[in-house]
């Protein structure tokens, strides 16, 4: 079974990569240095990549997104909580995770308790029984075929 504690060592590997300019993260859903393959481990690793992307695709700077006139308008003390601009942009630079329960623990206790494993595993399942794919148009998948096949017989393979 999944130990949280590999998801923190996955986060700090995986962003330090993608900090360095790597954009493709190895080893989702692996334990035991791949020897396991853990579909819980998978969803965890799948939220972790989406939280570090986020991370990773920075922030816009400009008078705009900065609040200039804001910060000018209510100055160094003023209450910028109740700026309509706050309220509009509050979520824009927010990860929205799926998994990680940000909740207060009456509320965490109320929803049963759930660790982050038993969610990532609940939603594995889910995955499993439910998801129906999105299949590649018509069109796409016969240019696919021809690309494979230009490649086959350019490498000999066919």
């Amino acid at each position: 079974m999944s130990d949280p504690q590999v998801g923190h060592e996955k986060t700090l590997t995986g962003l330090m990569s993608a900090l360095a300019g790597a954009n493709q993260i190895y080893g989702a859903g692996m334990l035991e240095s791949g020897v396991t393959i853990d579909f819980a481990q998978l969803v965890m690793d799948n939220e972790i990549a989406r939280m570090i992307k986020h991370c990773v695709s920075g922030i816009p700077v400009s008078d705009a997104t900065l609040m200039v006139d804001d910060i000018r308008r209510v100055g160094s003390a003023g209450d910028f909580l109740s700026m309509p601009s706050t309220l509009a942009h509050m979520r824009e630079h927010q990860s929205m995770p799926r998994l990680i329960d940000r909740t207060v623990r009456e509320d965490w206790e109320a929803r049963g308790s759930t660790d982050i494993v038993t969610r990532a595993l609940e939603e594995a399942r889910s995955i499993l029984a439910d998801h129906r794919p999105d299949y590649l148009p018509a069109d796409v998948r016969k240019q696919v075929r021809e690309v494979r096949k230009a490649a086959e017989t350019k490498l000999g393979a066919t």
